[in-house]
């Protein structure tokens, strides 16, 4: 990518003695002195070099008519064959069009069977591919295409219109593909009659960039994480040991495809192993329940929010779910005797976590298929030529061992190669010898097992996705009515998630004197994302800060305990003052 800064850590193999117990502590590398380093119980994988769309896809022809994906609404089926002709053709379309090496195409677009066409095809035709979501605002994703210097975007109908006025705010973009048919505009069903030929691109899949998503890693507004062809693929190998999917089996893809969550494990390790993908655009209970049901789904991998619906809603009993064997939850923290009441209603004998996040391609940790009986609330073991520290809290240069509590430290071949443009973050992110540190407090058991206690990071998991307090923060002082204001994450029983919560302070005089919750609730919202919205506000007399200026958001969590906070639309007149 022309925008690429110099290579960062590149999260290659530490060349670490032959794995032992996971849970016992080894002495670490040359220069980590006695520090415990946690280790796979799994044997070591060779990193593969190998680009994304050919691990994905290189045996797509030879499953001939076996169902690649399913249309979970229609029930339309795009088989194997066709997915591997459909890529293919679309790849000569792009480079006919002027896509080549570097380019970054912007795939903006809800979950549909043609996106895994999509997003491979631009791989194949050299191209960068990052992911944006539908419901994002022309300004978000705007900054987005200026930040990736995104030169082409694939959209759908109901996107077209903000992806157009994103366009009008980004200089130098080529032209907008359209998933459906729109006038002015080329569409994906004449992108598969190209004649022009299949593009013939060479991929440095050490250093080439396949996957472009963003994220606020542990705080901050959201950065392109640049995942290069050989990370992604060493994933899907490491994921494989622990949580194999084989043909037959039925994977219902309801997360979105643009979060990596979805990208990676809905998507590409189902395709890469034969399996069938049942594809929704957005999750709806009902036609949630509907698709299992019809489609005989196998697996589920979910979020905690639908783990709680599955667990309390009555009509989970309306529907047959007796073809699900597994349900997998990720993506944010998920309570034990939520995940055990889920596993009891669906008819499994256990909810399995995984842990991980973008920066990792996404994953380092899972509860294996074969674990018959982990421990309760466990995120898993550690994935395969991967190496875990624990660094203590209150002095991040030294390491805990089994049994305390301390900040993940994540190395091995899946780390990102950096954030685009961001030197000074990656170098924040990863230190010199290629740790990663996650911003999530662990706790490792004796044997191994994992269990996320905590967060370092101010980031806020919405139903996983990340909302960056620092983004609503800037948006609410750009309101005339407020001074001063903070954002944190406090969790909601009824959602099952994290949501935003805003302390506002109202600027006396004017617009302030007035100023109400479902105000403040109403500017985020018209600028934002849905999954960004302020959904609980509380008016204060000053925000806590430190004498450099940072807010103290420990403060706020601790007053917010006992002066009652509001829903946006409901003024807090008692306030909540730290």
């Amino acid at each position: 990518m022309a925008s690429t800064p110099s290579p960062g850590p590149s999260g290659t193999p530490s060349g670490t003695p032959p794995s032992g117990p996971s849970g016992t502590p080894s002495p670490g590398p040359a220069g980590a002195g006695t520090a415990p380093v946690f280790r796979s119980r799994y044997p070591d994988i060779e990193p593969v070099s190998e680009p994304l769309h050919e691990a994905v896809l290189g045996r797509a022809a030879g499953y001939g008519s076996e169902p690649a994906l399913v249309d979970g609404l229609t029930g339309a089926v795009v088989s194997y064959a066709r997915l591997d002709r459909d890529h293919r053709r679309i790849a000569a379309a792009l480079a006919a069009a002027g896509v080549r090496k570097g380019d970054v195409v912007a795939l903006h677009s809800p979950n549909s069977t043609g996106y895994p066409a999509v997003l491979y095809g631009a791989l194949r035709a050299g191209a960068t591919v990052t992911t944006a979501h539908p419901l994002a605002t022309a300004e978000e994703l705007a900054r987005q295409l200026r930040d990736s210097a995104a030169r082409w975007i694939v959209t759908a109908a109901p996107c077209l219109e903000t992806a157009r006025r994103a366009a009008e705010l980004t200089p130098g973009i080529g032209e907008i593909f359209v998933f459906d048919r729109a006038e002015g505009h080329t569409g994906v069903a004449a992108m598969l009659d190209s004649t022009a030929p299949e593009p013939a691109v060479p991929v440095d899949p050490d250093q080439d960039v396949a996957l472009l998503p963003y994220s606020s890693g542990t705080t901050g507004t959201p950065k392109g994480v640049m995942l290069t062809h050989r990370s992604l693929v060493t994933n899907l190998v490491q994921a494989h040991r622990l949580i194999p999917l084989r043909p037959g089996d039925r994977v219902l893809a309801v997360l979105p495809f643009f979060h990596i969550y979805g990208l990676v494990g809905l998507m590409s390790a189902p395709l890469r192993n034969g399996a069938t993908v049942v594809v929704l655009p957005r999750f709806d209970l009902e036609g949630f329940l509907a698709a299992v049901e019809k489609h005989r789904v196998t697996t589920l991998y979910v979020a905690p929010p639908i783990v709680l619906a599955l667990a309390k809603h009555p009509a989970v009993a309306r529907y047959d779910l007796s073809s699900v064997r597994h349900v997998f939850s990720a993506a944010a923290p998920l309570d034990a005797e939520i995940a055990a009441a889920c596993a009891a209603r669906v008819g499994v004998p256990l909810v399995r976590q995984a842990y991980g996040m973008t920066e990792l391609s996404p994953g380092c940790y899972a509860v294996p298929l074969d674990e018959p009986a982990p421990p309760p609330g466990t995120v898993g073991l550690l994935f395969p030529s991967t190496e875990m520290r624990l660094l203590r809290l209150d002095d991040p240069g030294r390491c805990v061992g089994p049994g305390e509590d301390g900040e993940i430290a994540i190395r091995g071949p899946q780390v990102m190669k950096g954030y685009l443009g961001r030197p000074e973050a990656t170098a924040e992110m990863i230190d010199a010898d290629g740790w990663l540190r996650t911003g999530d407090v662990g706790r490792v058991d004796a044997d191994g097992w994992l269990h996320v206690v905590d967060r370092v990071k101010e980031l806020i998991k919405y139903k996983g996705f990340q909302v960056a307090p620092a983004e609503l923060e800037a948006l609410l002082l750009t309101h005339g009515g407020i001074a001063d204001a903070a954002v944190i994450g406090v969790y909601d029983e009824d959602e099952g998630t994290e949501i935003p919560h805003a302390f506002v302070v109202r600027r006396p005089g004017g617009a302030g004197d007035s100023l109400t919750a479902a105000d403040v609730a109403a500017h985020v919202a018209a600028r934002v994302s849905p999954y960004k919205k302020v959904r609980r506000v509380s008016f204060v007399s000053g925000v806590p800060r430190a004498a450099s200026g940072k807010i103290l958001r420990r403060e706020l969590r601790a007053a917010r305990r006992s002066p009652r906070g509001t829903d946006p639309g409901d003024e807090d007149r008692e306030g909540a003052t730290p």
